[in-house]
């Protein structure tokens, strides 16, 4: 990072090498500049106190109180068994609820002496349900004296910052450690040209770090994260506008289908019409494959929004122009189920050089890595000979020895599973740069499609063909009613009895190693079990409630050749009941498949949910889903759950999903590594903020792509985009 040297220095000199490191291990931190840039969450009024009824489960809090009341009890337990164990309890109340603090053994002496009636503390911990009733167990705490001096220095004025904190490193005592660099603030580099801060009238960055970590007033919080947020939503649009920038200057070939030809030959056979979704976005497509400059588009439609039918359609017209297309699948699974039905779709137009192929036809090959010797050779041949116009594979792609005679398409299915590195490496592989289509079935929120693929152009598709049906959703809460959970399995049977077939879907596979010394994630202790597990609960169904019905198991550590042979079973309607894992999350397509039972829903994310979901209810008969849980009503899960089954629109729960999330990998942390650069904006919120500043950087990029005339701009990219970002966003 070239800024400021005060910004660079090192936390283990400033604060001291135990404090920087825990810094460093469990918030990320490393600079001053780092420390200055990790801005409170929110603000509590010294003579007000926290809302206790809204406190979420299971996360780790941070609350200004009272203390009502605390008593302290003895006990026997096997440590003291002479009924000298001791525990405190202690209620602290905000004037609308309480909640209920507790510390045990030698951890009572000092709250015992420091709580007393009438105190007003900081309190954090993490909180959990006991009896049920909230509490917080062995909380740490920090007095609030009015009268110290220290107290009233640390808490500049009346609003007391509340940082994102962990376990490790209480809110207060990061409070602690911002006023020690704070002064360091004033020589920050600001990135914003003048005239875009005059002109919208922003506090300068020193001022605004000043104001964001010691406020006076609201106004100065207003004033700070207005600020704040332009830098960041302007320094990572112009990132993105100069990633734009740089690609119209990239050469590719342009590829115009031929009047007669392949595509035509398609479009006579289909047996429907498009939708005028479909007919929107393929000119789209059209008009930007028959440029001189590389394609780079985002695809996203619902769940069987016929997008293989846009992407198929868009390889056709690249084989006619001569060039060649590949598609790159996530999983075998996938791959194969996108051979086998485009395949289909071709007819004899896919037979190409084969007796009784079309005059038109192409070849279409599958390449996945567990292809036998023979048949991978005769694949890579006919890549380089040019005998196949389309190829369909896993990253086996990506490898060397994977040649073609002319790449001109890309087409990446479900983009949130490939890593950045597979689709560069497959882009490398044209004579020039190919064009690149990207399919996602998770609705992206405009703004965050601005943010994330703000280098690619997108395209939607929002309509469900003709003869889809509707799916029910419902949550089932087995922990309170078990009832609710024997009439889920009694709807699987009437689906079958039906002539349908259903999915029950787990977290787990349940062949894994449990490894003793390996410590349990904080949800696994709070569950007190492991996730459910496919083998675990195929034999309890079949011995139990399913029992008779045909039920088998499909996941991700299974041969390819076992996989493709459930599934071929399981599409024929020979198996009744499919277990499976997520593995049947993207595009598998068995239309005769009316339910799915998920269990132990809440370990899945919103739009995984939503993916799943969408597995059923493909034909012309009505889909049923059932989302099984043990959490608690009151907790954020089950709130989680119940919006995933109010609604069918996916841009609605992918808002939601990112407010559950906030925006922590909105830059695509697992494909980058490195950790999230918004800190101020929120995606969903600042649309405005967002769609302004792209504007305002596209102006700043064409009137001086190398920045020359803004260092401050430069200096904050480069911050912005250390190494691994910069080849993230490169090769978005």
């Amino acid at each position: 990072m070239d800024l400021v040297p005060a910004l660079e220095e090192p936390l283990k000199k400033v604060l001291g090498p135990p404090t920087a490191k825990v810094m460093a291990e469990h918030l990320g931190l490393h600079t001053v500049g780092d420390l200055l840039h990790h801005y409170p969450r929110r603000y509590e009024e010294r003579g007000q106190l926290t809302h206790l009824a809204d406190l979420p489960m299971d996360e780790h809090v941070t609350v200004v109180a009272q203390v009502a009341d605390a008593r302290l009890h003895t006990f026997a337990s096997t440590k003291a068994p002479r009924g000298k164990g001791q525990r405190l309890e202690v209620t602290i109340t905000d004037g609308s609820g309480r909640l209920q603090l507790v510390f045990f053994g030698n951890g009572v002496h000092k709250p015992h002496k420091e709580l007393l009636p009438g105190t007003r503390a900081m309190f954090a911990g993490k909180v959990s349900l006991f009896n049920r009733r909230l509490q917080l167990a062995h909380p740490a705490y920090e007095l609030l004296r009015g009268d110290a001096e220290e107290t009233v220095e640390t808490w500049a004025g009346a609003l007391i910052p509340i940082y994102p904190a962990t376990a490790k490193l209480e809110s207060w005592k990061i409070g602690k450690a911002i006023q020690t660099v704070l002064p360091s603030a004033q020589e920050a580099v600001d990135p914003l040209p003048d005239s875009l801060r005059d002109g919208r009238g922003l506090v300068p960055l020193p001022e605004a770090l000043l104001k964001i970590h010691r406020p006076h007033t609201k106004a100065d919080i207003e004033d700070a994260r207005s600020r704040l947020k332009w830098d960041e939503a302007f320094v990572l649009q112009v990132a993105l506008a100069r990633r734009r920038h740089a690609d119209a200057q990239l050469p590719a070939v342009a590829r115009k289908p031929k009047p007669d030809g392949l595509l035509t030959a398609f479009d006579d056979r289909l047996p429907f019409t498009l939708t005028e979704g479909q007919q929107k976005v393929s000119k789209e497509i059209f008009d930007d494959l028959a440029t001189e400059h590389p394609m780079h588009r985002l695809l996203q439609g619902e769940v069987g929004s016929g997008k293989t039918m846009v992407a198929l359609r868009a390889m056709l017209a690249v084989v006619d122009a001569g060039g060649q297309a590949a598609m790159l699948a996530p999983t075998e699974v996938l791959a194969q189920q996108h051979h086998r039905s485009i395949v289909e779709m071709m007819g004899d137009l896919a037979e190409g050089g084969m007796l009784g192929g079309s005059e038109h036809a192409t070849k279409v090959v599958l390449l996945t890595g567990s292809m036998g010797a023979a048949a991978r050779r005769q694949a890579l041949l006919d890549l380089i000979t040019a005998d196949a116009g389309i190829v369909i594979g896993t990253h086996a792609l990506i490898e060397d020895k994977v040649q073609f005679h002319d790449l001109g398409l890309v087409v990446v299915d479900e983009q949130h599973r490939f890593g950045v590195e597979q689709r560069d490496a497959l882009r490398g592989k044209g004579k020039q740069p190919p064009h690149l289509l990207v399919m996602t079935a998770t609705p992206i929120p405009r703004t965050v499609a601005m943010t994330v693929f703000g280098d690619l152009e997108t395209s939607v598709l929002d309509q469900l063909p003709a003869g889809r049906s509707p799916i029910a959703s419902h949550v089932v809460p087995a922990a309170d009613k078990p009832h609710f959970l024997a009439r889920a399995w009694e709807r699987v049977r009437e689906e079958v009895e039906n002539g349908h077939q259903g999915y029950v879907v787990c977290p787990r596979i349940g062949d894994e190693e449990v490894d003793p010394k390996k410590k349990k994630s904080p949800e696994d202790e709070a569950e007190k079990r492991p996730p459910l597990a496919v083998l675990e609960v195929a034999e309890q169904l079949a011995k139990g409630p399913l029992n008779g019905l045909r039920v088998e198991v499909l996941h991700g550590r299974m041969h390819p050749d076992d996989k493709d042979a459930v599934m071929r079973r399981f599409a024929a309607g020979e198996t009744h009941v499919l277990v499976a894992t997520t593995v049947i999350e993207v595009g598998v397509n068995v239309p005769n498949a009316t339910a799915m039972v998920i269990m132990d829903a809440d370990r899945f994310g919103v739009s995984q949910l939503h993916q799943l979901r969408g597995r059923v209810g493909r034909g012309s008969a009505a889909g049923l889903c059932l989302l099984v849980t043990e959490m608690p009503e009151a907790s954020a899960a089950r709130q989680r759950l119940n919006a995933v089954a109010s609604t069918l629109d996916g841009f609605e729960l992918s808002r939601i999903d990112l407010e559950q999330r906030r925006e922590g990998d909105v830059l695509g942390q697992a494909q980058s590594g490195a950790r999230t650069s918004l800190r101020m904006l929120t995606v969903i919120d600042d649309e405005e903020i967002i769609a302004e500043a792209r504007e305002e950087a596209a102006a700043v990029v064409a009137a001086d792509p190398e920045l020359t005339a803004l260092p401050g701009l430069r200096t904050a990219l480069d911050a912005l985009l250390d190494e691994e970002r910069e080849q993230y966003l490169e090769k978005g």
